[in-house]
């Protein structure tokens, strides 16, 4: 599955993680305490929301491009 999702990445100086998250995907996040880390966790939890959105026939959200 091809994933062209924005993801935002920033640190929490009250978690002290990288946290990460995708608009397009509501409630979509992770975190992890690398910047990779958390990479790796919003890629794996945004496969998840879409394999769960699809099992619950909702529709999946259009990837929306920040440079259209």
């Amino acid at each position: 599955m091809d994933l062209k999702y924005k993801i935002e990445i920033s640190w929490s100086d009250e978690d002290q993680l990288y946290v990460a998250y995708v608009a397009d995907l509501p409630g979509c996040m992770a975190h992890g305490e690398t910047y990779r880390a958390a990479l790796n966790s919003i890629e794996e939890a945004m496969h998840f929301w879409i394999d769960t959105a699809r099992d619950m026939g909702r529709k999946i959200p259009t990837p929306k491009s920040v440079l259209a």
